[in-house]
């Protein structure tokens, strides 16, 4: 199929709901490492590697060859069945997991699958229903993720019930106006006041991303997961770590997001990155609260041969290759190159992240960070121009999401630097957000 002909299937054979970046789609052809080709012969640095999903590169040549060699010799034949390449993936994400506590794992196919079966265990173990969600986040497609979603224009359709949503740590737009860290982490203990007001009292779980991805990257302050865990714990509730985003070394030196925060969870929840591109998504728990799942289950695609086998090599090349150092040393550059960008573009309103997963807020004046969704909508074209791909998010629509493959390194970030820096320039220079110098 020629270019135009892929994009007029897809507007005429997909769900209108199916959107894509940019005024005229982009069409991929290829992609390898850190880069991308279009169906032109255009070549771009990808900095979004599909929505935190490339963690290693593009077709990574040493996890490929371990999935070839298991195509030709076990593809199917789910989890009525057992197979080495689930059960040693399982064995490998035990062996991970923050102290070594969450060590029964049930594989599915994307991070709403692995969500649904989060809250469906907190409900089993504790006897409660309620959940509680914080405002911003994102938690997947289906009617229970839906409905714990906390951002009203992925919330298609009727939601499930039994959902309330806390005030997230929003530093920079502050919900009580406080400034951190004079604002004594207000919003972590109004979840007192939201438990004992909005729901019955107990509680079956309290589910959250370490650093909210669709939401703009938004990072909380480190105390806060540790005053929220205990307010949730004191009225019945378990911890799910939703690590769709942050898991697997990103956020840097640690496995997983949430292990900065100082926090055990009960449950942990991941896909994308685990994946590196092939779809597979987990539910990993605490052995007693994995085990209240009582009768029978099972998941048709879930603990696929060939996936575990990716996932499981993924994993492996993340440890050889000590990724979750680079996350944090490269991350840390990256860090230092946006916050010189800030300085010298007015347009940014706030430079956040952790590791190589950062983000950048854009406003039309920093004194009101009144939102420039308009703009982010033309750095994202002027990006595209300059073979630069990255992500948008946020609320407003006015969040650069930054996630590069795990294995990049300086050179990779001074081109991504020196790319952004003309996309914004050039978006100043048309009269929509001003340069300061």
């Amino acid at each position: 199929m020629t270019k135009d002909e892929i994009i007029l299937a897809n507007r005429e054979y997909l769900f209108p709901a199916v959107f894509h970046y940019y005024k005229e789609p982009l069409v991929v052809a290829r992609a390898k490492d850190q880069y991308v080709w279009d169906a032109d012969g255009n070549r771009y640095l990808d900095f979004f590697g599909g929505i935190v999903t490339v963690s290693v590169g593009h077709c990574n040549e040493q996890v490929n060859a371990k999935v070839h060699r298991q195509l030709d010799t076990l593809q199917h034949v789910s989890t009525v069945f057992a197979n080495e390449p689930q059960a040693a993936l399982a064995k490998k994400i035990a062996s991970i997991t923050p102290g070594g506590k969450l060590t029964k794992s049930f594989f599915t196919n994307s991070g709403t699958e692995a969500n649904e079966v989060a809250v469906l265990t907190a409900r089993c173990y504790t006897g409660n229903t309620e959940i509680v969600a914080l405002r911003h986040s994102y938690h997947g497609r289906s009617g229970m993720a839906l409905a714990a979603t906390g951002q009203g224009a992925y919330r298609l359709g009727p939601p499930n019930a039994g959902v309330v949503h806390a005030h997230n740590a929003y530093c920079y737009r502050c919900p009580f106006g406080l400034q951190y860290p004079d604002c004594g982490v207000r919003c972590a203990y109004d979840m007192e006041e939201l438990i004992r007001s909005s729901t019955g009292g107990r509680i079956a779980g309290f589910i959250a991303e370490p650093i909210q991805g669709v939401g703009g990257f938004i990072t909380p302050p480190p105390e806060y997961f540790a005053i929220v865990e205990k307010i949730v714990r004191d009225h019945g509730g378990i911890f799910i770590s939703d690590e769709v985003q942050t898991g697997w070394g990103r956020t840097g030196n640690r496995w997983f997001g949430i292990e900065h925060s100082g926090v055990t969870p009960d449950i942990i929840t991941s896909a994308k990155g685990l994946g590196n591109g092939t779809p597979i998504g987990v539910t990993v728990a605490r052995p007693e609260v994995a085990d209240a799942v009582a009768g029978a289950t099972i998941s048709t695609f879930g603990g696929n041969p060939v996936s575990t086998t990716q996932a499981k090599a993924v994993l492996d090349f993340i440890d050889e290759q000590n990724l979750m150092a680079n996350c944090a040393e490269t991350g840390a550059y990256l860090r230092a190159g946006l916050e010189e960008l800030k300085e010298k573009h007015a347009i940014i309103g706030d430079v956040r992240g952790m590791g190589l997963l950062q983000a950048i807020e854009l406003v039309s004046d920093r004194e009101n960070k009144t939102p420039a969704a308009a703009q982010t909508l033309m750095v994202m074209e002027a990006a595209r121009e300059n073979r630069l791909l990255i992500g948008k998010g946020g609320m407003f629509g006015n969040v650069l999401r930054i996630s590069p493959p795990m294995n990049v390194g300086r050179s990779d970030v001074d081109q991504f630097l020196e790319l952004l820096d003309a996309s914004l320039a050039g978006v100043a220079l048309k009269g929509v957000g001003s340069t300061s110098q």
